[in-house]
């Protein structure tokens, strides 16, 4: 295992702690608005310090981008972007579907990514060019070749409600010959389900480099595609991502273009 994978891991089951045990303890969340219908607790801040540090103890010069504690300025060409509780929304309802995310990027690339699930205890892991794992053992994407009897997973533009219409042609258009479509509130597990090979595609757009930088690392070496809405390859700048097979990948492209 790559030693700075294995850092992330330990980072990452750090802040699972923290997670889980707020999640016992609902009273005591101290939840703040950051926007329309967008959260942050108490465990969001705590478990993000405890990865940051955690990872700063072995490489002190490394730099951050976090969702709650924006950037920690070092060496730039080693980048850690995290997301410390991917579902924060399920996590203040009760709801146990939730993770951490943290994607290691080198010189700009994607080079080790861990999401982890601190209920159910599901590790997801990849470092580039050595395949994706789920604890401990090799994960592969789905290889559907169409749409029909595919299970999907998208998400709603809940954050901006004013493009609904664009995105709703878009959806229906995809149900009509999709077998089912879930949404789990999680962009992260969304990716990692789909390295998993549980879901055969996902899309969402609206989305920050930390929602997606770990689990596009997961598609890609569990042998998936990664795309932005138009194809291209660079979703983390665009926002919006488009993740499976890559049959169905091309197949989500043509109908959300």
């Amino acid at each position: 295992m790559h030693p700075m994978l294995n850092i992330a891991i330990r980072a990452a089951r750090t802040a699972g702690n923290i997670i889980a045990k707020g999640f016992e303890n609902q009273a005591e969340l101290q939840i703040e608005a950051k926007g329309d219908n967008d959260y942050v607790t108490r465990v969001d801040k705590e478990a993000e310090q405890a990865i940051i540090h955690k990872i700063k103890q072995s490489y002190p010069e490394h730099s951050f981008v976090g969702e709650e504690g924006g950037v920690v300025e070092g060496d730039n060409d080693f980048k850690w972007i995290i997301d410390p509780l991917d579902g924060t929304t399920n996590f203040i309802k009760g709801i146990p579907h939730f993770a951490v995310s943290i994607a290691l990027m080198y010189k700009g690339r994607l080079d080790q990514a861990v999401v982890f699930d601190p209920i159910r205890g599901e590790l997801f892991t990849a470092s580039r060019g050595a395949g994706a794992q789920l604890n401990g053992f090799r994960i592969r994407a789905s290889k559907a070749k169409e749409l029909s009897q595919t299970i999907l997973a998208t998400s709603f533009p809940f954050r901006n409600k004013t493009t609904l219409p664009e995105y709703q042609a878009g959806f229906n258009k995809i149900f009509m010959q999709a077998g089912d479509i879930r949404r789990s509130g999680s962009a992260a597990l969304d990716l990692a389900y789909v390295a998993a090979g549980r879901y055969d595609g996902y899309w969402e757009s609206g989305l920050k480099p930390w929602d997606i930088a770990a689990g596009e690392l997961l598609v890609r070496e569990s042998g998936g595609l990664v795309t932005d809405f138009a194809g291209g390859n660079d979703p983390m700048q665009k926002g919006s991502i488009v993740a499976g097979s890559p049959k169905v990948v091309q197949i989500l492209v043509k109908h959300l273009k």
